[in-house]
């Protein structure tokens, strides 16, 4: 089942991780927990995993050659050679009987076909098919499986002769026109159960062609959908059938029908769609989407849009996280809210506001320490470290305050966090003349522009994604990578769907 490969890298995961067998499973979809223990065990002991199991035969071919020597000595008898031997199966004894020797087996089931029991029903049905037959009693009989004799005698047991006789040779025109009504009455029965196992296979047709829950009915499925479903069944049934018990007109069927073999009008805006999607973290909304489509020249409504993203399955995820927080206690006296939840700004390098924020990896954890402008959502500097302390925040700061221009004294906006507070900070802060301010107690919205790039940079770049064998290096090169995408490529549609960094050149501001 699996290749000596795939045993040993299960193994190698299951040491990774801490002997999580369940984890294990979960991410490489075999083997059982069961059989990943007993791999592991066999390679603490110092074993080599055996790469497969032949399986061995339960029975040996003198065994085979045995059984079929008695079943044909004595009397050709399943059940005799059963009991005396204690095996074989019938099925595996006629199997073996095909292959030491062929053609044996069916003339001897012909003969046991005579001596075989039949239930009461059975000769019924056999005996009325004898007394309304249109062919001889031979072949009624070769269908039953016996020899025209027994059904003779199973005539005189159940009717008797003379009743027998009346059935055949009575010619009085109400029984036939009895008979004939009865037919009749049995043909409108059998097209009735016909059509309405059609109805059922339809139904389940759509059910897995066109993805319907369960319980739908003809009437819920719309022309298009029952077009496809009569193509399904074409091969099977004609297609008046069809049309009639999908309620479908036959013009209606033949429009649709060319509609869905016809050229696809928007495969080349569903590369495009993907293209652009999968090259921007698969973040984008269908409005950036459909912004992003008009710079590349295609004109297309919103709610075209919203259907190819449907139909490409291009699903932005969304997760919720516990978030971090860095407030330590008050240590000191805290500056005043100047902003008062006012993120707007008329010029760069006015407001700027600043927070930390974590990523737990399966190899660590990483902190992103930034400082947004409020003008329009540029992230001016921004630190990555695997240790959280004054150094994270200070480097930051410094690389922020490097982008001022002489005269240039913007707003620094934090929460109330310890890193904000401790000398390192402050005297920076007082160096460039920058002026502090801070939010209030345990109120996040305070700061919300700041907490919303976090939102969605762990929306677009961190959840929903595999992060298990990434190590922190590698990570905080990807974290990097994505807050320069966001700066010079990412669009905002509170810009006019441009990225920052094409907005201020717009503006001719550098």
């Amino acid at each position: 089942m699996f290749s000596y490969a795939d045993k040993l890298r299960a193994v190698e995961l299951y040491f990774k991780y801490g002997k999580k067998a369940s984890r294990v499973v979960q991410e490489l979809g075999y083997p059982s927990t069961r059989q990943l223990r007993r791999w592991a065990r066999i390679i603490q002991a110092g074993g080599v995993l055996p790469e497969s199991v032949p399986r061995k035969p339960r029975y040996t071919s003198e065994q085979k050659r045995a059984a079929v020597e008695h079943y044909l000595n004595h009397g050709c008898c399943q059940a005799f050679t059963r009991r005396s031997l204690g095996y074989p199966s019938d099925w595996l004894l006629n199997r073996w009987l095909d292959e030491l020797h062929p053609g044996k087996r069916r003339l001897i089931s012909v003969v046991q076909n005579h001596h075989a029991p039949f239930d009461t029903e059975v000769k019924r049905q056999a005996v009325r098919e004898l007394c309304t037959r249109s062919e001889s009693a031979r072949e009624v009989a070769q269908k039953v499986g016996v020899r025209r004799e027994v059904l003779y005698k199973w005539k005189n047991e159940l009717i008797g002769d003379e009743a027998y006789r009346s059935m055949r040779k009575n010619k009085d025109p109400s029984f036939q026109e009895e008979r004939d009504t009865l037919l009749d009455e049995v043909a409108r029965l059998q097209q009735q159960i016909r059509r309405q196992q059609m109805e059922l296979d339809i139904l389940k047709k759509a059910e897995e062609l066109i993805k319907k829950d369960p319980g739908i009915s003809v009437q819920s499925l719309t022309n298009r959908e029952k077009t496809q479903v009569a193509d399904a069944f074409r091969n099977t049934c004609s297609l008046t059938e069809l049309l009639s018990i999908l309620q479908l007109a036959r013009s209606s069927y033949f429009y649709h029908r060319a509609a869905l073999f016809a050229a696809d009008k928007y495969a080349e805006v569903r590369t495009v769609l993907v293209e652009v999607f999968n090259s921007n973290y698969r973040c984008y909304g269908y409005r950036r989407l459909h912004a992003m489509l008009r710079y590349e020249g295609m004109r297309l409504s919103e709610k075209v849009v919203r259907r190819l993203m449907a139909e490409e399955q291009l699903v932005v995820s969304r997760s919720r996280r516990r978030r971090y927080s860095s407030y330590c206690g008050e240590i000191g006296p805290a500056p005043d809210n100047l902003l008062a939840r006012d993120f707007t700004a008329g010029a760069p390098n006015q407001k700027w506001l600043t927070d930390i924020t974590e990523f737990q990896l399966p190899s660590g954890k990483v902190w992103l320490s930034p400082v947004v402008d409020c003008f329009d959502g540029k992230v001016v500097s921004w630190s990555v470290g695997t240790r959280l302390d004054a150094e994270l925040a200070n480097t930051m700061l410094d690389g922020a305050i490097s982008t001022l221009k002489p005269g240039e004294r913007p707003v620094i906006h934090s929460d109330r966090g310890g890193h904000y507070r401790w000398p390192g900070w402050l005297t920076r802060v007082n160096a460039a003349g920058l002026i502090r301010s801070m939010s209030r107690k345990g109120c996040s919205p305070d700061n919300a522009a700041c907490e919303g790039f976090f939102g969605r940079l762990k929306t677009e770049m961190y959840y929903g994604r595999e992060w298990s064998g990434i190590t922190l290096d590698s990570f905080m090169l990807h974290l990097d990578a994505y807050i320069r995408w966001y700066n010079e490529r990412r669009i905002k549609l509170s810009l006019g769907a441009v990225s920052p960094a094409m907005y201020r050149q717009q503006l001719g501001i550098r």
